[in-house]
């Protein structure tokens, strides 16, 4: 019932879809959303195995309802010896990274979905009424609110005193980190037909690079929003206005002076960083999840659930871990000789760097991971939909 109120929603925003695409736009956007071509194609049952490696849970605790399996970007963000979350009610909590234990908490009454970020002693989180709130990162005291033009659906970023969401209707809007004063905006056009989501921009060399609905990169100054430059990363292929999506949504990273990002339907990309001529991309590849790296690979779930290795320098495939089909997998995480994702079902999978295979999994709640998971010095942090957070260690 959600896919097809956003169906009729996304045409209406439109206005020319034809009538005789509906049920073409339907199964496409389906698709989005279940991680496949086909809907129906069930997810793959897992299988015992003999585990290479064991995995501690360290502590698990709630963070109220979480996302209420609503399709938000709350995420967990770590900062001074705290891990930080927020749920869809308005609650945020503080707790200490090595013991779980409540440092503190606060109900802001908010409709929190996206964030949180850290900037510098503040707690900075994005709510669907457009509203971005500042919170003390010691004591969780509320330091502003501020109004923006629609929803934040992407976590908020802050750099030299500056914080940057990008909200739904497509402004990147920048804000005084202190007092929550508007310091600039800039409006990115959205397509007719867009898929729900945003993706978090990344500040690198006080440029804001972010990834839109049109399947452009674009770099803005921090200081005041002007245009440095843009690039066509991702191309409209196909006859369907679904065929033709490629929202930019995923989380981008930065590695060596190089933008890595990810498209529905517009494969994998490298950017650089100084010009935003495109190094490199492959087509081959659909992924709305996001993507992660070590010091010489990009590493990727892909919308039917397959885990690839990506050579950071042609973006050609150097394994494929096929084993989660459909399971609806996070964004990964890397570190050491693993790689990280959780699952539909709450499991969290280690997988090896060198070829893929699966080391071990565990599962910590029965509720889908969605966000993708942090790692800080070796200890993972998983964050549920249903608000279960846990800290976890392989040995």
């Amino acid at each position: 019932m959600r896919l097809l109120t956003l169906l009729l929603m996304c045409l209406m925003l439109g206005g020319c879809a034809a009538f005789d695409s509906v049920g073409e736009s339907f199964s496409g956007i389906s698709d989005y959303f279940s991680g496949g071509e086909d809907n129906t194609d069930p997810p793959k049952a897992l299988v015992e195995y003999a585990p290479e490696i064991s995995i501690d849970v360290l502590w698990k605790e709630s963070v109220g309802v979480g996302s209420e399996e609503q399709a938000l970007k709350l995420v967990t963000a770590i900062g001074n010896g705290k891990i930080l979350a927020a749920d869809r009610e308005g609650l945020v909590q503080a707790r200490d990274l090595k013991t779980g234990d409540l440092l503190w908490q606060v109900e802001t009454e908010a409709h929190f979905s996206g964030g949180p970020g850290v900037g510098s002693g503040t707690v900075i989180i994005g709510s669907s009424d457009a509203e971005v709130i500042a919170l003390n990162g010691e004591t969780g005291a509320q330091l502003w609110r501020a109004k923006v033009s629609s929803e934040v659906l992407s976590v908020p970023v802050v750099a030299n005193s500056i914080v940057v969401v990008h909200t739904a209707d497509g402004n990147v809007i920048a804000l005084n980190e202190k007092t929550g004063a508007k310091l600039w905006s800039y409006e990115i056009s959205v397509p007719a037909l867009s898929i729900r989501g945003t993706g978090t921009p990344v500040i690198v060399e006080d440029n804001v690079i972010g990834g839109y609905d049109n399947g452009k990169l674009m770099a803005l100054r921090l200081i005041d929003g002007k245009y440095v430059w843009e690039s066509s990363v991702a191309v409209p292929k196909g006859r369907s206005e679904v065929e033709r999506l490629v929202d930019l949504d995923v989380d981008l990273i930065e590695a060596a002076g190089v933008i890595y990002t990810a498209s529905y339907h517009g494969g994998v990309s490298a950017v650089s960083v100084v010009d935003g001529d495109v190094l490199w991309r492959n087509e081959a590849i659909s992924s709305h999840t996001g993507l992660s790296n070590d010091w010489r690979y990009v590493y990727l779930s892909d919308s039917e659930s397959h885990v690839w290795q990506l050579d950071q320098r042609s973006g050609s495939s150097l394994w494929k871990q096929q084993d989660l089909h459909q399971r609806k997998l996070s964004a990964p995480a890397v570190y050491d000789n693993y790689v990280v994702v959780g699952d539909f079902e709450g499991y969290v999978h280690w997988l090896s760097t060198a070829d893929g295979r699966q080391l071990a999994r565990v599962q910590v709640t029965d509720s889908a991971i969605e966000a993708k998971p942090v790692v800080v010095e070796n200890t993972v942090y998983i964050y549920a939909k249903d608000g279960t957070i846990a800290a976890l260690m392989a040995h």
